[in-house]
């Protein structure tokens, strides 16, 4: 029967409406559901279940007819009425409408639908896929490349839950270190608060008599004055036990916050306890020596206007501390004082800076000016250091375990007897040239305070020193 091109255009339009198109990047291959026997076939033959080798097999003849793909008249019939088996079923003459008497491509359409009879469902799709495949060759090569195409994806897919599972983990991690951090933190900052609280407890009276001599009459100012020297009071103290050798240690060992959070448990809770912190465990021989408590360090910025009281008060308050010099002031305690004040400063230089208390029966209240040169210093500190690997019971040798070194009374050396000292303050280089440097100290017992100003490792500068020192109850 001849079927001119309108027809043939028709029979297209109508396999095209009736074909149910999905998108195949929509599609996998379920390995893990219970497939039927034609499903396993079509799987092992083609990669794809008999569902969806169908859609396959639609796509391609809609994206190829006319192009890759020359049907004649007959094949294209044989087609739709396999797609109308597909989607209606056997044919039902009741259930279709009646057509017309001109309508020659719908008697031949439903003529070939009734020659499939009974066929099932799943019949009519291989059968549509095989009679494609016998017609085009290139159908072949489609399904390849979809079946590699959904294989890709299908690896994209586990790749990409994969990384969201190394995500997940990840991120959980995340979490608990944040977690543990803020507690650590919570816990050092609960920890600062106490030290805080205890050693404003231990300054507090010092202060205020402090402040209440620099603002006779504003509470006020005094308030804020006591705040900022509580302050300082607190960073000098925390950086001088970061600073401070661990023990069984000769080498210098600058320990971070988490060791402090650990290694300094003890301290912190001795303070805590007392007001206090010991350098070192006490031995038998050295107990009737009291511990030394810290130093209380602080600075201003009105270094100007204490230069010139400095100067308006005269007497020896400056002196000029030659390069490779040690000035060394003595002051003995007083009977009628509790606690040494100091305060200094510099013209243009840093100047090295400590406190050490010597355990000697004062001879007299007072204060005293020693200047040592380079090589002096060089050679006590090698007598110091002999004086620390000795480990004897030996006051005179200065071999107690609480911080206390044997060194000579007054300017020079002595060959017969050294008093214990102490270290109150390590010497340490202070920017003294930009702000005024101040500090204090509760008396430990009868002895002489000795506060070096080291300008030992300047090889030609020499500094001038302004300072003061006076006690108060």
């Amino acid at each position: 029967m001849a079927v001119d091109g309108e027809n043939v255009e028709l029979i297209d339009r109508k396999l095209s409406r009736t074909s149910i198109i999905s998108d195949v990047g929509s599609m996998k291959i379920e390995a893990e559901d219970e497939l039927s026997i034609e499903d396993k076939h079509s799987v092992q033959k083609w990669g794809f279940k008999v569902r969806d080798l169908y859609k396959l097999a639609l796509k391609f003849y809609k994206e190829k007819e006319g192009k890759a793909v020359h049907l004649s008249y007959d094949d294209k019939l044989k087609l739709v009425a396999y797609t109308q088996q597909v989607v209606q079923g056997p044919f039902n003459p009741d259930k279709q409408p009646e057509l017309g008497v001109l309508d020659v491509i719908g008697r031949d359409r439903r003529v070939a639908w009734q020659a499939l009879g009974s066929m099932s469902q799943v019949d009519a799709q291989l059968a549509f896929v095989n009679r494609l495949q016998e017609l085009c060759p290139l159908f072949d090569s489609f399904v390849e490349a979809n079946k590699r195409d959904c294989e890709e994806k299908k690896r994209q897919l586990q790749n990409e839950r994969e990384r969201q599972i190394v995500e997940a983990e990840r991120k959980a991690l995340e979490e608990e270190l944040l977690k543990q951090q803020q507690a650590e933190q919570a816990r050092q900052e609960y920890q600062r608060r106490q030290i805080q609280d205890a050693l404003n407890q231990q300054t507090f009276t010092q202060f205020k008599a402090y402040a209440e001599q620099q603002y006779p009459d504003n509470p006020d100012q005094q308030g804020v004055l006591i705040r900022q020297l509580q302050d300082q009071h607190y960073h000098q103290y925390m950086q001088q036990l970061l600073q401070r050798p661990l023990p069984n240690n000769n080498m210098p060992n600058h320990r971070t916050t988490t060791d402090l959070a650990t290694a300094d448990d003890n301290e912190k809770s001795q303070l805590l306890s007392n007001g206090t912190s010991a350098d070192a465990d006490e031995s038998e021989d050295s107990q009737e020596y009291s511990p030394i408590s810290p130093a209380n360090m602080w600075t201003r910025k009105d270094i100007r206007e204490f230069k010139d009281a400095i100067r308006r008060e005269g007497g020896d308050s400056i002196i000029k501390v030659g390069h490779g010099e040690t000035v060394t002031v003595r002051v003995p305690t007083h009977e009628d004082g509790t606690c040494l004040f100091w305060e200094f400063a510099t013209d243009s230089y840093d100047l090295g800076f400590g406190v050490f208390f010597e355990w000697s029966k004062p001879e007299s209240s007072q204060v005293s000016v020693h200047i040592s040169e380079s090589e002096d210093d060089d050679e006590e500190e090698d007598e110091e250091d002999d004086d620390e690997e000795t480990l004897g019971d030996d006051l005179e040798r200065g071999s107690g375990q609480d911080g206390t070194v044997g060194v000579g009374g007054g300017g020079g050396r002595s060959s017969v007897s050294r008093a214990p000292m102490s270290i109150v303050v390590p010497v340490y280089r202070r920017d003294c040239q930009e702000e005024v440097y101040a500090g204090s100290h509760t008396y430990p017992g009868a002895g002489v305070y000795l506060l070096k100003f080291d300008n030992s490792y300047s090889l030609w500068r020499s500094k001038t020193l302004y300072y003061r020192v006076y006690y108060t109850r």
